[in-house]
Protein backbone atom coordinates (compact mmCIF):
# COMPACT_ATOMS: atom_id res chain seq x y z
CA UNK A 1 0.00 0.00 0.00
CA UNK A 2 1.09 3.57 -1.05
CA UNK A 3 1.30 6.61 0.89
CA UNK A 4 0.57 10.27 0.00
CA UNK A 5 0.85 13.42 1.78
CA UNK A 6 -2.45 15.90 2.07
CA UNK A 7 -2.22 19.26 3.07
CA UNK A 8 -4.84 20.36 5.69
CA UNK A 9 -5.95 23.38 7.51
CA UNK A 10 -4.39 23.69 10.77
CA UNK A 11 -8.78 23.58 12.14
CA UNK A 12 -9.07 20.35 10.56
CA UNK A 13 -5.83 19.06 11.59
CA UNK A 14 -6.96 19.52 15.27
CA UNK A 15 -10.83 18.56 14.65
CA UNK A 16 -8.79 14.95 13.36
CA UNK A 17 -6.58 15.20 16.61
CA UNK A 18 -9.17 15.84 19.27
CA UNK A 19 -10.70 12.74 17.52
CA UNK A 20 -8.40 10.45 17.19
CA UNK A 21 -7.82 7.91 19.86
CA UNK A 22 -5.31 6.95 21.67
CA UNK A 23 -2.96 4.32 19.36
CA UNK A 24 -4.58 5.60 16.04
CA UNK A 25 -3.14 6.78 13.01
CA UNK A 26 -4.25 10.04 11.60
CA UNK A 27 -4.43 7.25 8.48
CA UNK A 28 -6.86 5.51 10.38
CA UNK A 29 -8.97 7.98 12.30
CA UNK A 30 -9.51 9.93 8.86
CA UNK A 31 -10.99 6.33 7.45
CA UNK A 32 -13.09 5.70 10.50
CA UNK A 33 -14.21 9.33 10.23
CA UNK A 34 -14.92 9.23 7.05
CA UNK A 35 -16.28 5.36 6.17
CA UNK A 36 -19.97 6.79 4.20
CA UNK A 37 -21.86 5.97 7.00
CA UNK A 38 -24.67 8.50 6.84
CA UNK A 39 -28.04 9.68 8.31
CA UNK A 40 -29.88 7.90 5.82
CA UNK A 41 -27.63 4.61 6.54
CA UNK A 42 -28.33 5.57 10.28
CA UNK A 43 -32.44 5.71 9.35
CA UNK A 44 -32.46 2.87 7.59
CA UNK A 45 -30.85 0.87 10.09
CA UNK A 46 -33.64 2.13 12.95
CA UNK A 47 -36.66 0.39 10.20
CA UNK A 48 -38.12 -2.08 12.41
CA UNK A 49 -36.46 -1.68 15.46
CA UNK A 50 -37.48 -0.53 18.95
CA UNK A 51 -40.41 2.78 18.57
CA UNK A 52 -38.73 6.32 19.39
CA UNK A 53 -40.56 5.73 22.57
CA UNK A 54 -38.85 2.40 23.47
CA UNK A 55 -35.61 4.01 22.97
CA UNK A 56 -36.66 7.00 25.02
CA UNK A 57 -37.33 4.63 27.95
CA UNK A 58 -34.37 2.66 27.63
CA UNK A 59 -32.35 5.71 27.92
CA UNK A 60 -33.93 7.21 30.67
CA UNK A 61 -33.75 3.77 32.54
CA UNK A 62 -30.47 4.09 31.80
CA UNK A 63 -29.89 7.36 33.39
CA UNK A 64 -31.85 6.19 36.14
CA UNK A 65 -29.25 3.45 37.43
CA UNK A 66 -26.33 5.56 36.29
CA UNK A 67 -27.53 8.17 38.99
CA UNK A 68 -28.39 5.05 41.73
CA UNK A 69 -24.91 3.56 41.31
CA UNK A 70 -23.40 7.02 41.50
CA UNK A 71 -25.11 7.77 44.88
CA UNK A 72 -24.31 4.40 46.13
CA UNK A 73 -21.03 4.88 45.86
CA UNK A 74 -20.88 8.29 47.23
CA UNK A 75 -22.36 6.87 50.82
Amino acid sequence: MGTKQVRLDESVYERIKRQKFDGETFSEAIDRLTDGYTLLDFAADLEGGPSAEERRAAIDAAEDAQREEMERLRE
